[in-house]
């Protein structure tokens, strides 16, 4: 063969060679410096600590009260049209999210559905935080016009008149009546006529059913702590390593090449960051707008509603001392936190498109994309600088992705409906 034919063939398998070597799962130690296995073991499930306790909410704990909240989380018989339950947006076939853009309730959401595995470890909750308890969040679905769309009202009917509910809300709160004289429906944040049933009840009255509706928050809380992630092909992978071993070889190139650059040059760990992977803190990233909506103000809105919740951790129906609201009561409220928005978990990322607060982005490739060239903030500025990524370095970070995927930590009993 002639010499000039030799050469781009050499070239040309020159080239796939030096691109499928990073596909190949051949043992060997990488060379990871002492700050990246540090941060390797920081991301492990095994540095996630116990389940905080949540002073605002006594029952968190207790066993009758999460069976309760399993309970009255599957069931679609609280809400307007008998169709919606909290199961119906955060599946647990989707590790607790619905795998559409936009939420579907009652009517069409105007955000993503997030993801409930390892909330309880969050100290805020929603895109923006707007609840500062996994118990007050729970609540707002419930009568949110396009989600479940009740209203406590009706909810105390439905709760008073069942049997089996009856007996399970007083085993954990206590006797439980209707007042005199209750009207069909009623709520301090429904539409008119609700507004105006509430209204005419007296003030000890409304605090007594607003009492009961947020121990309903605090009873699906009790369930929704035992949602958290399992361990994932990364977890064993950090575990080994960081004891000095990389025989079992647990990830292969490609996805190890995508750790090295997920913890630096493609800049991830700044925020997500944990064993969760998520700072629980809030971002700009100049995420477009959802489609006809105006851009969100994010937590610049979010902090403020979260310090004006009646269901919020210093109210009179948390359970909280106020010297234990630390997170409330110091919250940052800064012009700089307009358009910033929660940054999710990682943790099952595989299975949980689309992605962002509106489902924008339809797989993880679009993702990094996104990091790896970001546009013009919408609202003050973007926080995401360019990355500089080459094609090669955005599959291995996407490959690395992949592997934060497992089964959850989670009784198979907790997953399914009971029988009503």
């Amino acid at each position: 063969m002639k010499k000039d034919l030799l050469l781009p063939l050499f070239a040309s398998i020159a080239l796939i060679f030096a691109v499928g070597w990073n596909y190949l799962s051949i043992p060997g130690v990488p060379d990871w410096s002492e700050e990246e296995l540090r941060l390797i073991a920081s991301l492990s499930l095994d540095s996630l600590p116990p389940l905080p306790l949540d002073p605002s909410n006594l029952v968190a704990e207790d066993p009758a009260a999460a069976e309760f909240g399993h309970r009255l989380y599957f069931d679609t018989r609280l809400s307007s049209n008998a169709q919606v339950a909290c199961a119906t947006c955060h599946k647990p076939e989707l590790m607790f999210t619905d795998g559409l853009a936009l939420a579907v309730g009652v009517g069409i959401g105007p955000m993503h559905t997030p993801s409930l595995v390892g909330l309880a470890y969050s100290p805020w909750f929603y895109w923006d935080g707007r609840k500062d308890s996994q118990w007050a969040q729970a609540l707002a679905p419930l009568e949110a016009k396009h989600e479940q769309a009740t209203d406590r009202v009706q909810l105390l009917r439905l709760i008073s008149n069942d049997a089996v509910y009856r007996g399970m809300y007083e085993e954990v709160f206590g006797a439980l009546s209707l007042p005199a004289m209750l009207p069909e429906s009623g709520s301090p944040d429904g539409d008119a006529q609700q507004q105006a049933s509430w209204n005419a009840l007296k003030p000890e009255t409304q605090t007594d059913i607003s009492r009961f509706f947020a121990n309903l928050g605090k009873a699906i809380a009790a369930f929704e702590r035992k949602i958290l992630p399992g361990r994932t092909r990364f977890d064993d992978y950090a575990t080994a390593v960081v004891a000095g071993s990389d025989e079992d070889n647990t990830l292969n190139n490609s996805e190890k090449s995508g750790l090295k650059l997920f913890i630096g040059k493609g800049q991830c760990v700044t925020c997500h960051n944990g064993p969760l992977f998520t700072n629980h803190e809030f971002h700009n990233t100049g995420v477009l707008a959802v489609g006809r909506q105006m851009p969100s103000m994010g937590r610049y809105d979010g902090v403020r509603i979260s310090q004006e919740d009646s269901f919020n951790c210093l109210g009179e129906f948390s359970d909280a001392a106020a010297e234990e609201c630390t997170e409330l009561r110091f919250a940052r409220d800064a012009n700089d936190l307009v358009g910033a928005l929660k940054t999710p978990t990682l943790r099952n990322i595989s299975v949980t498109a689309p992605y962002m607060h509106g489902g924008q982005m339809t797989d993880l490739a679009q993702v990094v994309n996104h990091y790896n060239k970001p546009p013009s903030s919408m609202l003050s500025h973007n926080e995401a600088k360019p990355l500089g990524l080459r094609t090669v370095e955005k599959i291995q970070l996407v490959d690395f992705l992949k592997t934060l995927s497992a089964p959850l930590a989670i009784e198979q009993k907790w997953l399914v409906a009971p029988d009503y």
